[in-house]
């Protein structure tokens, strides 16, 4: 797993050997070049194991998607702060199904950190409301799901919502 910046040393120097075949008349190898140092600045704002681990998640394959995350060692000097929102939101999201303390540990870190979409993060906020309503801390759920409600824009979290708000008039 490379630094983030070495990511982007990477992706100047190509650009620079780019330029340099230009300079050279080597049109076509200065455009492949370019475009080829794009991968790794698209790398740097999109690690590569957590869109490998959302495609495992999709399929509902919690193990694969471990694995993927796994392979980030170091994530504060891999990742930059959204990608570590979403390492964080991914685990919580593997772990709420077996251990809701280390998964509420992981959401109101990835939380903390930041999500890109709105969606995301008000789906972990929802997941925070589930697992306040185990403990039974019904003022903290409500709260979260009105935040919850409050981010999603598009309503596709409509049922979710509607269905937590009806599990916290039975506690």
């Amino acid at each position: 797993m490379y630094n983030k910046n070495i990511k982007l040393i990477i992706a100047g120097l190509i650009i620079i050997y780019g330029v340099y075949q230009f300079t050279e008349s080597q049109i076509g190898n200065g455009i492949a070049l370019i475009l080829f140092s794009g991968v790794f600045i698209f790398l740097y704002f999109k690690n590569e194991f957590i869109l490998l681990a959302f495609l495992k998640l999709r399929k509902q394959n919690f193990e694969g998607a471990k694995k993927w995350l796994d392979k980030i060692k170091n994530p504060e000097a891999a990742l930059t702060k959204k990608q570590q929102g979403y390492y964080n939101y991914l685990h919580g999201l593997m772990l709420s199904q077996t251990n809701m303390n280390k998964a509420e540990k992981y959401f109101k870190k990835a939380i903390k950190l930041g999500l890109a979409m709105k969606h995301d993060l008000a789906m972990a906020k929802i997941n925070l409301a589930g697992i306040a309503m185990t403990k039974r801390r019904k003022r903290e759920a409500q709260n979260l799901i009105k935040e919850a409600k409050d981010l999603d824009k598009h309503n596709m979290l409509g049922d979710q919502i509607k269905m937590m708000k009806q599990q916290l008039k039975k506690i």
